[in-house]
């Protein structure tokens, strides 16, 4: 069973009919601590201010769960500002908490650029990781964000987009990977990423 963490905020549907296209057959959408527990993988899904997405995580009581899931070995996933909410900390929200299962923070868009950036831009594959294999580099995904992760240990960036300069668009490590961008609206390649990452996690 993959866990789809419910608290209230992210495109819960479409999130849920993108990985059942991919191939999952039992997809959750749960703020069950013993599902989020006993699942085969754990995606944590965002949308809107890091700070609200803090919050409500945190009022939940998710928090903790998404924190013992990853202490028990359990794959996590994490999409747009549920890949932000890996960090430590934001600028968009300074004085809230990410999880920090990822050292480093969120900070706002730089330079001479449309802010937002929305829209299709290419990812360029900087470090192989299990849960993308077969997306190959320069594949084009959609993006709708006004922050991007910028993480202490540069080695932790997998993927970049060209947004006045190099941004990062994917983290990741052992068990666990964030996408900036938003896979569920990102078209066959979108398909494609998910199927890796739900072949990847199966057991």
């Amino acid at each position: 069973m993959i866990a789809v963490v419910d608290y209230g905020v992210g495109n819960l549907a479409s999130l849920d009919a993108a990985l059942r296209r991919a191939g999952a057959e039992d997809v959750r959408i749960t703020r069950s601590h013993v599902d989020i527990l006993a699942a085969q993988a754990v995606v944590l899904p965002g949308v809107g201010r890091f700070g609200h997405c803090a919050n409500e995580l945190r009022r939940l009581g998710l928090d903790v769960m998404v924190r013992a899931a990853r202490d028990r070995g359990i794959p996590l996933l994490g999409l747009c500002v549920g890949m932000q909410l890996l960090f430590d900390e934001s600028e968009e929200d300074p004085g809230t908490p990410g999880l920090g299962l990822c050292r480093g923070r969120v900070r706002r868009l730089r330079g001479d650029v449309r802010v937002p950036h929305t829209g299709w831009n290419r990812v360029r594959i900087v470090r192989p990781h299990p849960w993308l294999a077969g997306i190959p580099d320069e594949a084009h995904f959609y993006f709708v964000h006004s922050y991007a992760v910028e993480p202490v240990d540069e080695r932790a960036i997998v993927g970049t987009v060209d947004h006045g300069g190099a941004v990062t668009a994917a983290v990741g490590g052992d068990g666990m990977l964030g996408l900036q961008f938003h896979p569920e609206k990102s078209g066959a390649m979108g398909t494609s990423a998910l199927r890796s990452f739900v072949r990847a996690t199966a057991r």
